[in-house]
């Protein structure tokens, strides 16, 4: 399984195999961004970490073909989730979540993109307001939205609830119409799930 772990929890890892759907359902505090309708026949629910080798390659090299082949064409609805592994994936979620909800995704998928040039530099605060300075932040905006204390709050409750409701320890973990995958999905995999799903 190809994934970034967390620090296992004080009592030990305890893994669930599947999540109720209602339960998945149930929006944190900043609500979810979706992609895809709202009754396509599958929903995927990607909890990640920007600086997540593994979540980057996922979206560097899934993602593309998922949305083009069932998001785009309406059979699926995709949800990313924040669950930062570290103080700079958090921040990196805060800037997108300050972006609005139609910056959400392009800011995402820029840091996942962009992830060796920020992540990894030696100066990543840098490098990441470097980042969103394409997103249009100015200075002033960068530096309020990382100072959000109820955003930084929001985002550690989404990461707090998939840790203890539904024991996500690792990204990315999907959460396919319930079903718990963890690890870096191929297309091949997701298809091999979701086919029977979406029937004909």
């Amino acid at each position: 399984m190809a994934a970034c772990v967390l620090a296992p929890l004080p009592h030990g890892p305890v893994f669930a195999q599947n999540a109720s759907v209602q339960e998945l359902g149930e929006v944190g505090p900043l609500g979810d961004v979706t992609l895809g309708p709202a009754d396509a026949k599958v929903t995927i629910i990607e909890y990640a970490s920007l600086t997540c080798s593994h979540c980057a390659a996922f979206h560097k090299d899934t993602y593309p073909e998922l949305k083009k082949r069932y998001i785009d064409t309406g059979k699926v609805r995709f949800i990313l989730r924040e669950f930062p592994l570290d103080p700079l994936a958090t921040a990196g979620f805060m800037l997108a979540r300050c972006g609005g909800a139609d910056k959400y995704y392009p800011i995402t998928d820029l840091l996942f993109d962009q992830q060796r040039a920020w992540a990894f530099s030696d100066k990543p605060l840098e490098a990441l307001q470097g980042m969103v300075r394409q997103a249009g932040f100015s200075q002033e905006k960068f530096e309020s939205c990382l100072k959000d204390q109820r955003l930084y709050d929001a985002v550690n409750a989404v990461k707090q609830r998939a840790a203890e409701k539904f024991k996500v320890n690792s990204t990315p973990t999907f959460f396919i119409n319930g079903q718990r995958h963890p690890g870096n999905l191929t297309i091949q995999q997701i298809e091999k799930v979701i086919t029977p799903m979406l029937g004909s």
